[in-house]
């Protein structure tokens, strides 16, 4: 199989890798802040200086918007079409055993790519910019990274039987799709067939090979990967030993430790290109392969075979290349620091904290006394817990406003008294270890939070029957002294304007799911607490740089809390506290390369 791959490479191998490597250095320096600024300009010329989730809707009704956006579409989708399109071409040169200037294929990859903007092929643009690359089958263009659904959705999908099935048969459903359509970008390349003409031949081409294709590239997949993995061990191995047999000269640490930093980057970057390289390679193989089986006529693009070294003159236009975009590089970044749009302080990290999402509720039953006593002993640093008003004017402790969910009775906060709502089982559902637990008033945590010096984040989550119930949960936090010791949060704007109307000196936060663009000017947010997915360097940067601090929820793998502790978020809200804990501890106590080292060390 790698044999196969590496022939369909053949002559043409240092131009793909050239190509890929300018490509993704274009992508990352040039391109991507390309096309968020262009989307800012929509959003400027709409009048719209940020987006979340209560405004989105406006947004995305308005008939500018949808042109605008449609126009961006077709750009990002051109520009995702031109890369794999540039690589298609190279390798079918490599076919016809021929070498073809780079310049000629980007030029043939360009025009070609110019028909997405053809009505018949707008279909293209949610091939290679959503479907592709939602699957993550490494084939889709290196400025689209994978569609991460948001770490709150998936989480809630995986608690629940019926949607995960579903997620499944609809994630299997998309896979089928791509599986249809996986030789459509040669079809279009190489025989100037429309996107609906290609999809057909590919469907005709991959008919009774789609599972053993399929297969074939998560296999490719899979040894690309454990190379990688194999290389990155070894590597560090290596640089281990070394440190070893140095160990007396101490100022090597330090430098061992950017070796190895630098190293894994240069590796996952080798890692990337080389993935899409091998995969595209070895769909092309799959391509031609079939076509010969199938005997149906093989199409090449017209090469001239142009295989010739690179002159004097054309290394140095290369090596020019490299330098301008290096400049450009450095100029945009130090543009950056110059407009504070890095945050280099990184005593951030220093005090950042970790916030136990409804108690400790992977132990215990969500947003009772059990969770917030057991948030307490895994060593959280606030609690974060939901509030909502009763019939009668109380202020309970509780997520949903039917308690269905979590006790069985099919009722709703503002429909019960909390004498009613008190007789509810609010344990069992976790487990029968449970059994009576209540759902606690909002006073009776407040009291219990000020006797074990815990912090409150207070979410008030308003049903539309409440009467005062801003100035209920202010009163009850001024009644205990307790406006230095909590946030007052809520994903509605509306109230944090009532908040801060009853005493403006409450802190209050801003939950957003989702939020683009300048939202510090929601000026009746103290903080914000953003869904992990949103939240970008420049985001934290600006939000820090008005004095505000910024919170990251819910994020409950290794993976994400660590995002969160590289952008420098102030607060980490999440279910797993003790891995929340540990990781943030790792960040304080030193480089994670040191422990790295230290857990080798034990077996060398």
């Amino acid at each position: 199989m790698i044999k196969e791959t590496s022939q369909i490479l053949g002559k043409n191998f240092k131009n793909v890798i050239k190509f890929e490597l300018v490509f993704k250095i274009l992508t990352s320096i040039i391109f991507i802040p390309l096309f968020l600024n262009l989307f800012k300009l929509i959003m400027k010329v709409t009048g719209y200086s940020y987006l979340t989730f209560e405004n989105i809707g406006k947004f995305l009704t308005n008939p500018l918007v949808l042109i605008l956006i449609l126009i961006f579409l077709l750009l990002l989708g051109f520009y995702s079409l031109f890369d794999i399109g540039t690589i298609v071409i190279l390798l079918d040169a490599s076919k016809q055993n021929k070498k073809i200037e780079l310049k000629d294929a980007v030029n043939k990859s360009f025009h070609k790519s110019l028909n997405l903007f053809k009505p018949k092929n707008f279909g293209l643009v949610i091939y290679v910019l959503f479907l592709i690359p939602f699957l993550n089958l490494g084939t889709g263009s290196s400025l689209i990274s994978t569609l991460k659904v948001p770490e709150f959705i998936t989480d809630y999908i995986y608690s629940n039987p019926t949607l995960s099935v579903i997620y499944l048969l609809f994630l299997l459903i998309l896979a089928y799709i791509v599986g249809k359509w996986l030789f459509s970008m040669h079809y279009y390349f190489l025989e100037d067939k429309s996107f609906r003409e290609s999809r057909k031949s590919s469907k005709k081409l991959i008919k009774h090979n789609k599972i053993k294709d399929s297969l074939k590239i998560l296999l490719m997949q899979l040894l690309l990967l454990i190379i990688f993995v194999l290389a990155l061990v070894v590597g560090i191995l290596l640089i281990v030993l070394f440190d070893k047999l140095f160990k007396s000269i101490t100022v090597l640490e330090s430098l061992l430790i950017s070796i190895v930093v630098i190293f894994a980057f240069i590796l996952i970057m080798i890692y990337s290109i080389l993935n899409t390289t091998f995969l595209y390679s070895f769909i092309s193989y799959l391509f031609y392969k079939h076509k010969e089986d199938k005997k149906e006529k093989i199409i090449h693009i017209n090469v001239k075979n142009t295989d010739k070294k690179f002159t004097k003159s054309k290394w140095r236009y290369v090596k020019y290349s490299f330098g301008l975009i290096g400049i450009v590089a450095l100029t945009i970044f130090i543009n950056g620091l110059v407009n504070n749009k890095y945050n280099l302080n990184i005593e951030y990290v220093r005090n950042m904290e970790v916030t136990a999402h409804r108690g400790a509720s992977v132990l215990y039953p969500e947003n009772t006394m059990s969770a917030f006593i057991g948030a307490k002993e895994l060593g959280a640093d606030w609690v974060e817990l939901d509030v909502q008003q009763t019939k009668d004017k109380q202020i309970i402790v509780s997520h949903d406003t039917n308690f269905k969910r979590v006790t069985g009775v099919d009722l709703n906060s503002w429909e019960a008294t909390y004498e009613e709502i008190s007789k509810l089982d609010a344990g069992s559902f976790k487990d029968e270890k449970f059994k009576g637990e209540k759902i606690p008033l909002l006073e009776d945590v407040i009291k219990w939070a000020k006797d074990n010096n815990m912090k409150l984040n207070i979410e008030l989550k308003p049903t539309g029957n409440e009467t005062d119930f801003e100035k209920q949960v202010v009163d009850l936090i001024k009644q205990y002294n307790f406006e230095n010791d909590c946030v007052v949060t809520s994903q509605n704007y509306k109230v944090l304007e009532n908040v801060k109307e009853v005493d403006k000196d409450i802190i209050t936060v801003y939950v957003m799911s989702l939020a683009f663009g300048d939202i510090t000017k929601l000026d009746k947010a103290d903080y914000f607490s953003i869904e992990a997915t949103s939240i970008t360097e420049e985001m934290v940067s600006k939000i820090h740089n008005q004095g505000k601090q910024i919170y990251g929820w819910t994020v409950n793998t290794e993976e994400g809390i660590n995002k969160m502790i590289n952008l420098n978020v102030d607060n980490i809200i999440t279910d797993d506290i003790t891995l929340g804990k540990k990781l943030v501890a790792q960040s304080k106590n030193g480089n994670l390369i040191i422990e790295i080292f230290k857990f080798i060390d034990k077996f060398i």
